[in-house]
């Protein structure tokens, strides 16, 4: 890995995602991610807890003067999706990802990159591993095998979270909050069909390739709604969109709200956020830029 994506900004959350992703985390097989996750909350001596199906809970007290603040619980899921080139040697069971920097973009060397969600999860880790953020009680939530079935946020008990304000960190539009969703649903469709002998007809093998990223479901330029499922490698978000992030607590006063709205993020992984209360800010009160 090349020393440059450390040394992006803001630091902290490249760093943090740099740590991340020399960790395998194929989905269904988090467990040196859950024993990552964990041991980073014990070493900054923090309360730390993984309940019954591997989510981990790392709670933060609030910084001085922000007691009495709500508490803010800051979601994001370990695992990634696993997609690599067909001419790509790689083992996502035992490899971190090999990751480089062309131009502004973070990209994996024959892989998908793990940006989805680790760059929520290493913006979460920054405000946990921070000593000049200013922030209210935070629970840290980062929840396991979202991408092949939710059953980390489907499995969370209730009773382990105490916070009022939920934001989740796995979405498609870095520079806004959505306060809305309308649920998901997941159809499995069964026919059958009878074979047929056919004579006089070619027969077509065809392979699409040189897409843009192994998980694209949302706007990677230029903007597209399908799911690619091949085979380039996978770019990051610019890293000054995920500034916006690592400041949340200097710019947007959410623990101030009086004026609760109930909602939950919105995306492709809609599924697992619609489980939580979550309240946010009206729009009316979201700073501008």
């Amino acid at each position: 890995m090349s020393i440059d994506i450390r040394s992006l900004s803001p630091i902290a959350v490249w760093n943090h995602f740099a740590d991340l992703n020399a960790v395998p985390r194929p989905s269904k097989k988090e467990a040196r991610a859950i024993a990552f996750m964990k041991n980073f909350g014990e070493r900054l001596g923090l309360p730390t807890m993984v309940d019954q199906v591997g989510n981990v809970i790392i709670s933060k007290p609030a910084t001085a003067g922000l007691e009495d603040r709500q508490t803010v619980v800051m979601q994001g899921h370990l695992d990634m999706v696993h997609q690599k080139n067909a001419d790509t040697i790689f083992d996502f069971d035992a490899q971190g990802i090999d990751m480089f920097v062309e131009g502004d973009w973070v990209r994996a060397k024959g892989t998908t990159l793990g940006a989805d969600n680790g760059i929520g999860v290493a913006s979460i880790m920054a405000i946990l591993s921070s000593t000049d953020i200013a922030h209210p009680a935070i629970e840290a939530l980062f929840t396991i095998d979202e991408e092949t079935g939710m059953t980390g946020a489907i499995a969370l008990q209730g009773g382990l979270l105490h916070g009022s304000i939920m934001l989740n960190l796995d979405t498609e539009d870095d520079r806004e909050l959505t306060i809305g969703c309308a649920g998901g649903i997941d159809v499995t469709g069964t026919g059958s069909y009878a074979a047929e002998s056919v004579s006089g007809l070619a027969g077509y093998k065809i392979t699409v390739n040189g897409l843009t990223g192994g998980h694209s479901g949302y706007g990677h330029p230029p903007r597209t709604r399908q799911r690619q499922q091949a085979h380039e490698p996978h770019p990051a978000p610019r890293s000054d969109a995920i500034r916006t992030a690592h400041s949340f607590d200097r710019r947007w006063k959410l623990a101030q709200c009086n004026s609760p709205r109930i909602g939950c993020s919105r995306g492709y992984s809609i599924r697992s956020k619609s489980w939580i209360r979550s309240i946010f800010c009206p729009r009316s009160r979201y700073p501008q830029g």
